[in-house]
């Protein structure tokens, strides 16, 4: 599971050498992206979801402190800021947690397919706090998205119960992240958004570990990890620096709407992985539900793109 990195505007159109590069980066990206699944997964058989998730945030930001030091990029701290970023870091640690706990008792294919209705709920959202134009094309697209995630979710149900529903919860929490990431990076620089990230998931996951470890031990309980263990969860935190380090330069080098369909190939990535190390494979049913999602998802995006690219007078008649 990957999150959207900072992405920062871009008001000329960057030159084709340079989206050519983003398109590399991006798949980079999205091939490297499985990896914190398959980790985090693995890392579940000995290790809380909770403490998987600080761990991870911990190295993580390890991993990123020497490109951080190296371009001299450090958090501005102030008050209204660091309240979005708190709300951000908690964010992302209440979905990782989720996601983690899904992937503890489903296959990393149903979980990344459920997971990503992220932009289809993003969509909604938007037009609901951001106060985007959203037209009767792609709300349709979003109900039919929300379609097929229910393919995938109604035979998971029936498998493990409410669990199946995490990766969704896990979705929702990255969309209003987004919505967050879109206040402030106009303002902030997107690496020192994202050590602030990192810094607050990890101290929120750390409190929650202090608080619920006893509660609820089976999500929240700290262990003292094996070798094994601390390899997963050191490699789930190098997976996420590295692919989200090439996220960061993908979107310095092309527009978010020419990358943001190459994201969808991680679902195809993270079956395949998923198929190679634990032999989970989708049925027909849920590789319906998969296409679905697909579809849903890269139709929103043409029309938001088609929408975006006439002249202002064009869109205030243009229902997107």
């Amino acid at each position: 599971m990957t999150t959207p990195p900072g992405q920062p505007a871009q008001a000329l159109p960057a030159p084709s050498a340079d989206v050519t590069v983003g398109l590399l980066l991006m798949v980079a990206a999205v091939l490297i992206a499985p990896f914190i699944d398959i980790f985090s997964k693995l890392a579940t058989e000995t290790t809380s979801p909770m403490e998987i998730t600080a761990v991870r945030f911990f190295f993580q930001m390890v991993f990123m402190l020497p490109i951080f030091v190296w371009r001299q990029t450090l958090p501005r701290f102030s008050r209204t800021n660091t309240r979005y970023h708190v709300a951000r870091g908690g964010l992302i640690a209440l979905s990782m947690v989720c996601y983690v706990t899904a992937l503890s008792v489903m296959s990393v294919a149903d979980a990344v397919a459920i997971f990503f209705i992220e932009p289809i709920i993003l969509t909604v959202l938007s037009s609901i706090f951001l106060k985007e134009t959203i037209g009767w094309r792609r709300y349709t697209a979003c109900a039919v998205g929300f379609c097929g995630a229910l393919l995938i979710i109604q035979p998971s149900f029936e498998e493990v119960g409410f669990i199946a529903l995490l990766p969704a919860v896990s979705a929702l929490c990255v969309a209003i992240f987004a919505i967050l990431t879109r206040k402030l990076a106009h303002r902030e620089d997107p690496w020192s958004m994202q050590i602030e990230t990192g810094f607050w998931g990890l101290v929120i996951s750390a409190a929650a570990i202090a608080l619920f470890g006893r509660s609820m031990p089976s999500i929240f309980a700290p262990s003292i990890p094996d070798l094994t263990s601390m390899v997963w969860m050191t490699s789930v935190g190098l997976a996420a620096a590295i692919s989200g380090i090439f996220g960061v330069y993908a979107y310095r080098s092309a527009p978010a709407s020419t990358l943001a369909p190459l994201q969808y190939l991680e679902i195809v990535t993270t079956t395949i992985f998923g198929w190679l190390v634990f032999r989970d494979f989708p049925d027909p049913i849920k590789w319906l539900g998969i296409a679905i999602i697909i579809g849903s998802g890269l139709f929103i995006i043409w029309r938001e793109r088609r929408f975006t690219s006439k002249p202002v007078s064009e869109n205030a008649t243009l229902a997107p």
